[in-house]
């Protein structure tokens, strides 16, 4: 490993979790950070480090100037980290596929 991820760390079970939610593309990086305590910066480096070369750079290209990774670009404010369309559990009105 190295001494980026040793500073902060993190067990496997949290990289694991950090590149999943990273990866995603309704995931944004302040969820990321609220949840890990790192900069969006510090998610690249996570990312660049743990991903083969090929990956990171599919990873960055779908990324970069996507709305969706910035809680700002989102056009409407939640104020917390939930998918609009997202429903409770007992209130789940989308049908199974």
């Amino acid at each position: 490993m190295n001494e980026f991820i040793n500073k902060h760390n993190f067990n496997e079970r949290e990289l694991d979790r950090i590149i999943e939610m990273a990866w995603e593309d309704r995931t944004t990086f302040e969820a990321i950070e609220y949840q890990f305590k790192i900069t969006e910066a510090e998610v690249i480096e996570i990312m660049r480090l743990q991903l083969k070369p090929g990956s990171f750079r599919l990873w960055r290209k779908r990324v970069q100037g996507r709305k969706t990774k910035h809680q700002k670009l989102r056009e409407k404010e939640i104020g917390r980290f939930k998918c609009s369309r997202q429903r409770s559990i007992s209130n789940n009105k989308v049908s199974k596929r």
